[in-house]
């Protein structure tokens, strides 16, 4: 990379990818109440290939305790319904026609706490993820200095902002996972 702002600016959109990415790993672990996107990681086998369900269907939530999926193509339904057993979600699928509902049954006090230690290896990979970027920064700062392009004042300086986002990543990280374990471990 040719100077700080280019740095800088890859970094902290690396950085909120990560966490974007986060946000929507965590979405798929299911809190015991019922929403769409709790089917999102959800892939189908549909004309050979696998697709997200959501580009087979449209999922809704008539309530608290219970999904919709209705299903375009009529074809594809027992495949939605099989792609929504074999997921790791626990769930089954009950199918009218091309609308197959999903009752989301309660959880158990082990599989919460199952599911805390699922979002925590998920959070900690992305704060690996986060170190990472942080680290590939500081290499190019370096790099920068090395090639006499900025001085040691300045590399300080930059070292220092790209802690400081990383730090702010982090915050971030621990933020979403501790609202995630209280949805969680919420009866």
């Amino acid at each position: 990379m040719s100077d700080y702002a280019e740095i800088k600016e890859n970094t902290k959109v690396r950085m909120d990818k990560t966490i974007d990415s986060l946000k929507g790993e965590l979405g798929g672990l299911r809190a015991g109440r019922a929403h769409a996107s709790l089917l999102d990681t959800i892939m189908v086998d549909a004309y050979g290939s696998q697709t997200p369900i959501a580009q087979v269907a449209t999922i809704s939530v008539p309530d608290a305790r219970c999904l919709s999926v209705n299903v375009w193509d009529k074809g594809l339904v027992k495949s939605v319904e099989k792609a929504i057993m074999e997921s790791d979600l626990g769930l089954n699928p009950m199918s009218d026609g091309q609308l197959i509902r999903i009752q989301i049954p309660p959880l158990s006090e082990e599989r919460r706490k199952e599911l805390v230690k699922v979002a925590g290896k998920c959070t900690e990979q992305s704060k690996v993820a986060v170190r990472n970027i942080r680290r590939d920064a500081l290499d190019a700062i370096k790099k920068l200095k090395k090639d006499n392009l900025i001085s040691e004042d300045e590399e300080k300086r930059y070292e220092n902002e790209i802690q400081k986002f990383t730090d702010d990543s982090i915050k971030k990280i621990d933020e979403i996972l501790a609202q995630k374990e209280k949805d969680i471990m919420q009866v």
